[in-house]
């Protein structure tokens, strides 16, 4: 074989080798300039217990007999772009279930911090992890305040403001909606 052969077999073997590193550093350059810092969660402290007078009512619609509230004095969003809320359900059968929560917009989240008792303090709770929020879940009042309420209807999710939170749940929420 001539020459030329070996030198084109050559060629093709180096250019072998070096399309793997060459995909390896791709991006490399903009990994590099690129800070990334994991999400890190803020301290939270538990609010005062809700007060009648704070609490702002959603809409659930019509397939439940409870109803559902947000206390609008315990409503924050932190640095870490977490919502955090108590949230009050009366049941029709009278009983009232206070928990004080938090929800990620951006990972569609929900963490359960603390409950509220009949001594009107809290108890914090004993899985306080961060789980997912299921489009089918039980709970259909978190998927609620995730998509009409607390998150903005924007592709990813952010937070939205305070006071768009405030004035939204001023109107009673805007009710349940199809995903």
């Amino acid at each position: 074989m001539d020459l030329f052969f070996w030198r084109w077999i050559a060629i093709i073997c180096t250019g072998l080798l070096v399309l793997p590193a060459a995909a390896q550093w791709k991006d490399w350059d903009y990994d590099l300039d690129q800070e990334k810092k994991p999400w890190e969660e803020l301290q939270t402290q538990l609010p005062s217990y809700p007060k009648a007078e704070n609490l702002l009512k959603f809409d659930m619609g019509s397939n439940t007999a409870n109803s559902y509230f947000v206390d609008a004095a315990s409503l924050s969003v932190g640095d870490d772009k977490v919502v955090r809320y108590t949230l009050v359900i009366k049941t029709a059968g009278g009983a009232t279930n206070v928990s004080f929560e938090g929800i990620r917009c951006d990972g569609r989240q929900l963490r359960v911090y603390a409950f509220g008792h009949a001594t009107r303090g809290w108890s914090r709770s004993r899985d306080a992890g961060w789980r997912d929020l299921l489009k089918l879940d039980l709970n259909g009042h978190h998927n609620v305040l995730y998509r009409d309420i607390l998150c903005t209807q924007t592709r990813n999710r952010q937070v939205a403001a305070v006071k768009d939170i405030i004035s939204t749940l001023k109107r009673g929420g805007p009710g349940v909606s199809s995903y």
